[in-house]
């Protein structure tokens, strides 16, 4: 009986093992800098984030809390959101590469898994933007996107991409 779910075990058991890998290197990562403030892969994010608002006109400048590890957006004169470590989207792409290398296809998978991670990153850096402008101009609104429609809007980028991956090329027959 354990031979017919061998596959599926084979694949949970991949996705547990480099979901693990890749966290805890990622904690190390964040435990190495603990005492300078926000980490750098955040703060390159924030820095492109304000320069982006600065782009399209809405003037934005970064304040550092080093104490606070967090760094906050002082747009159109205002302070409006903070920048912390969880909003890099890391975790979220964690998820996304360990549930793709589970289903390891050779090199189409690094190729999907960077076309992937560029996707995340653009939509995170959107995310963040979308956000800093709606607490900018609407600030009532500003719960609701930050807790429901922009986590929707990255998590369901993640699940597009996994579908995309499993029906176009994880599943996908090498004579078909």
């Amino acid at each position: 009986m354990l031979k017919d779910f061998k596959p599926v075990l084979g694949i949970l058991l991949r996705f547990i093992i480099i979901y693990l890998v890749l966290l805890f290197a990622y904690q190390f990562y964040l435990n190495s800098g603990k005492d300078s403030g926000l980490d750098a892969f955040s703060r390159i994010i924030a820095n492109q984030v304000t320069s982006l608002q600065n782009a399209i006109g809405y003037p934005t400048e970064l304040y550092d809390d080093v104490r606070n590890e967090q760094v906050w957006f002082y747009v159109k004169q205002n302070y409006v959101t903070r920048m912390v470590e969880g909003c890099n989207a890391v975790s979220v792409i964690i998820l996304f590469v360990s549930f793709v290398f589970a289903f390891y296809k050779g090199i189409k998978t690094f190729v999907f898994v960077g076309a992937g991670l560029l996707t995340l990153y653009l939509m995170n850096l959107l995310r963040i933007v979308g956000l800093n402008i709606v607490m900018s101009d609407y600030p009532d609104y500003g719960k609701m996107f930050h807790d429901f429609i922009f986590p929707a809007v990255i998590y369901g980028t993640v699940v597009v991409l996994w579908l995309i991956w499993i029906k176009f090329f994880a599943l996908k027959h090498e004579n078909s």
